[in-house]
């Protein structure tokens, strides 16, 4: 009796820990893009966002494994950025793997967040991480603490969006960017992130 109470004790607990299944599917549905580029374009319209209005985007599903997801995000000949995915066997975590053009690391890189409840097929949640509240406090950039990142699908996958918001701990407004990319139509590949080539 007892031994059966420590093994139906041990499943339950591995329940509890396992990954939600919608955050397998939402993965799965990334990695159906591996290999290709689709185009983007600024759909937020927050004032200090101006400068990339009208900027050539660009999102590549570079690398692709069973537990991870690298997504090249360039704007216009800016090729900083890089979008890193991974599942965690918990739940899925994204960070902001951003360098120089010299290959190196900026000060202000590997941010992010873990997912905190199951999202669905089609969307997915990250709030900033302890990590990066650490690194933005430090970096002199104390009101992104608050950062929550998302992609998200629309229902027919003909977009996904990558967003940030940011609830203003003062101010009654949020902080909004949104990208969203147009799924339908594949573009050729662009060159490799910058430290991804």
């Amino acid at each position: 009796m007892k031994t059966f109470s420590l093994i139906a004790f041990a499943a339950i607990l591995a329940a509890c820990s396992a990954k939600p299944a919608p955050q397998d599917a939402f993965m799965d549905k990334i990695q159906t893009y591996c290999g290709k580029a689709y185009a983007g374009k600024l759909v937020s319209t927050d004032t200090q966002d101006a400068d990339m209005a009208g900027a050539n985007m660009v999102m590549h599903v570079r690398e692709c494994s069973d537990t991870e997801v690298k997504i090249s995000f360039n704007v216009d000949d800016n090729r900083s950025r890089t979008w890193v995915m991974t599942d965690t066997g918990e739940g899925l975590r994204l960070k902001h793997d951003h360098r120089h053009e010299d290959g190196s690391e900026d000060a202000v890189t590997q941010y992010g967040g873990d997912t905190d409840h199951p999202g669905t097929d089609l969307r997915q949640n990250f709030p900033v991480d302890q990590y990066s509240i650490d690194m933005f406090n430090e970096n002199g950039l104390e009101v992104s603490t608050t950062n929550v990142w998302a992609f998200y699908f629309d229902d027919d996958q003909e977009t996904l969006t990558y967003e940030m918001t940011r609830p203003y701990k003062v101010e009654p407004k949020t902080r909004l960017f949104q990208v969203q990319f147009d799924m339908s139509e594949e573009i050729a590949t662009p060159d490799a992130s910058w430290g991804h080539e």
